[in-house]
């Protein structure tokens, strides 16, 4: 199945990351968002980003050039009607994403496939919006977009083999490594993982155990990680941290994955983290 023509929906860090490793290998990409705001935020995160790269050494202006040439921006779901495949890269929110699988499964030709980036959400449930559910996969990027190499897969129950076997193949042209999620559960692999750590660390936090720099650097020193869990978290948004454990915590109906109540008063408080200036870290004036 040939994949030449991308639609992305959503133009934030994720979709733009999308946009930006799509382009960059030769691919039309039509990048979608409600804001025309949003848009150009993007398309500027995308630029500077390619600058980084050209700093680096590993991407030059005329390759910079060919990349932005490769992409186009609109506010219409309808204009992603020709593509041959759909990302959706949207907030991470159930009744939001179901939304616009039933509304892109209008719009879309017949054989497009539809994947959604989501980190938690049932593909079952995503696919079963629409009227071509053996056509809807399970697609998660990791952010940053063009700096990680996973991409997990995830089957939902209808998705069928040849739709599988091209997205596999799409993430493979990308330069990504693809891992399969062999079951469609909540979290996948990666967050079913990864958020119950980072909500054990703000558990950490919340009992007063420890301070937010030592547990962070608790972490990166004693089990050799980048970054801590509450510098991750920040760098994720904690709302969509929150979202992702309700998500577990319901779907899975276990008390271990209840999301901390310290996360819950942040999240209220809008303090989610690096995007909105506060989070456990103060980024304000930095």
């Amino acid at each position: 199945m040939a994949l030449q023509k991308i639609g992305v929906i959503g133009a934030g860090q994720m979709g733009n990351g999308i946009v930006q490793v799509c382009a960059g290998k030769g691919l039309e990409v039509i990048m979608m968002d409600v804001a025309a705001a949003a848009l150009e935020k993007g398309l500027a995160t995308i630029a500077s980003s390619c600058d980084r790269l050209i700093k680096k050494e590993a991407l030059t202006e005329d390759q910079k050039k060919q990349l932005l040439g490769k992409i186009r921006t609109t506010t219409s779901l309808a204009d992603l009607k020709d593509c041959d495949l759909v990302v959706e890269a949207a907030t991470e929110n159930v009744e939001l994403k179901l939304k616009i699988f039933r509304e892109l499964d209008q719009i879309a030709k017949p054989g497009a496939i539809l994947c959604s980036n989501t980190s938690s959400i049932s593909i079952t449930r995503i696919a079963g919006a629409t009227k071509r559910p053996e056509l809807v996969a399970g697609m998660h990027f990791m952010n940053p977009v063009p700096l990680m190499k996973l991409v997990e897969g995830i089957r939902g129950l209808q998705t069928s083999d040849e739709t599988f076997a091209a997205v596999r193949g799409l993430t493979e042209k990308l330069d990504k490594v693809f891992v399969e999620s062999v079951k469609d559960m909540p979290g996948f692999i990666v967050n079913r993982i990864l958020m119950p750590m980072i909500n054990e660390a703000v558990y950490t936090l919340h009992e007063g155990i420890a301070s937010v720099d030592s547990i962070d650097q608790a972490m990166k020193l004693g089990t050799n990680q980048p970054m801590g869990p509450l510098t991750l978290a920040d760098f994720i948004g904690l709302d969509t941290c929150l979202a992702i454990m309700n998500v577990l915590h319901e779907g899975l109906g276990d008390s271990k994955y209840r999301p901390c109540p310290l996360l819950v008063k942040y999240v209220e408080a809008g303090w989610l983290g690096r995007k909105t200036g506060r989070g456990f870290y103060n980024y304000q004036n930095k």
